[in-house]
């Protein structure tokens, strides 16, 4: 089942997220599921690894956004 939202966001965000969907070939709300439930689960991970994670990301966000080129 399905919920309709409705929500604001960043236009420069909007833009990217309806980039992603048309690069991928997917519906905008298939990715913004996809980036929620990704969110919940880092979320739900515990304190000390979510804290890891989140500092690899940071660390190495100028490689991956080479790697999405």
């Amino acid at each position: 089942m399905a919920i309709v939202i409705n929500a604001k966001l960043d236009e420069a965000v909007w833009n990217e997220l309806r980039g992603l969907a048309r690069a991928t070939g997917r519906d905008v709300s298939v990715v913004l599921s996809e980036a929620v439930e990704e969110y919940l689960a880092r979320r739900r991970a515990r304190p000390d690894v979510r804290q890891h994670l989140e500092g690899s990301l940071s660390e190495n966000e100028g490689l991956g956004k080479l790697l999405a080129r």
